[in-house]
């Protein structure tokens, strides 16, 4: 035949370079139409396939979307789930923090009571009561009526032991006139 397909002619090179109708060729050429109708459907099972192949891409194109959107839809379900538990335990928190506020408000109010009553018995345990202080506001006052009296009398008199004999002496004013027959009366000094 005047035009040959390249596939053919291919099929026709590897039956030994006879081409069909060939004298001879009786044998290869049924070898070669066989040999050209493999390659054919070869062909068609390449062309199927490829687009078998396209076929999985889109649907693998789609089934990536579907997977994202599923997971799209767990992850969101997840989400408000773990914020629901947050919310939660944001309040539990809170709950737990007045609690603990009035327990600690409690105890710092029961401490101060303790204290107080502690140091309002200590206070009158060690303080004298009014009886006791009335009698000692008396005492005081007859120790500096006495006091005044013994001023009066020369308790401000400033004595001491003199000399190796350690005789009694007095301190005198050296300015002050003398006394006495003899002149042996000194004013005392401070008087």
């Amino acid at each position: 035949p005047p035009a040959m397909s390249v596939d053919r002619k291919r099929a026709a090179r590897a039956a030994g370079g006879r081409a069909p109708g060939v004298a001879g060729g009786a044998r290869v050429g049924e070898e070669t139409m066989q040999l050209g109708l493999l390659m054919e459907a070869a062909h068609a099972q390449q062309a199927l396939a490829e687009s078998a192949i396209e076929a999985l891409k889109a649907h693998t194109l789609d089934l990536d979307a579907v997977v994202r959107e599923a997971l799209r839809h767990t992850l969101m379900d997840e989400l408000q789930a773990l914020r629901a538990e947050s919310t939660s335990a944001a309040e539990v928190l809170r709950a737990l923090r007045r609690a603990a506020g009035w327990s600690i408000a409690r105890s710092s109010i029961v401490s101060t009571l303790a204290c107080c009553i502690a140091v309002l018995a200590l206070a009158a345990w060690l303080l004298p009561s009014r009886a006791e202080m009335a009698a000692l506001r008396a005492r005081r006052d007859a120790l500096d009526e006495q006091i005044t009296r013994l001023e009066q009398l020369g308790g401000r008199i400033e004595l001491r032991r003199c000399g190796d004999a350690q005789r009694l002496c007095v301190r005198v004013e050296r300015n002050a006139p003398t006394f006495g027959e003899q002149a042996d009366f000194f004013i005392v000094k401070g008087y």
